[in-house]
């Protein structure tokens, strides 16, 4: 997935390694996140819930293994509605003329992880995001 934002590298950085302000554009619009751990520095483990309108708790946590402020964040990610589907991602920011591109690149187990992760609707969540992230480093800029 890429995106791009109108702020600076180290606002988007900070944007996701600040417990503060994962809540604020972590999820669906609909839903709210709270950061039940998050450990940011190499080796650390995060957990953030997300809860849904209608009362449905969503848990998901992961392992930070790299954090190179302020351009690049490697973590697992696991849905814990299906364990054991554990994805690596990395989360590469590069800044030009105040405009940063997010770049996530992530890799599964195997083919059927990948299907079924995009036949969930993950898509969806993560462009909710993206528009809540932006909206987010809009006010804190």
């Amino acid at each position: 997935m890429m995106r791009t934002f109108d702020a600076t590298c180290e606002l988007v950085f900070k944007a996701h390694m600040d417990p503060n302000a994962i809540p604020k554009w972590w999820g669906r619009k609909n839903s709210t996140t709270t950061v039940d751990r998050m450990e940011v520095r190499e080796g650390g483990r995060w957990r953030f819930v997300e809860r849904t309108a209608d009362g449905g708790d969503y848990g998901f946590h992961g392992v930070y293994h790299a954090i190179v402020a302020p351009e690049r964040i490697v973590q697992t990610f696991e849905f814990e509605g299906v364990p054991g589907h554990v994805i690596l991602e990395t989360l590469t920011l590069v800044e030009q003329g105040g405009v940063t591109t997010l770049t996530s690149h992530s890799v599964y187990q195997s083919v059927e992880d990948r299907d079924g992760m995009v036949q969930s609707g993950m898509e969806d969540g993560a462009n909710e995001s993206m528009d809540r992230l932006a909206e987010l480093l809009g006010r804190m800029t």
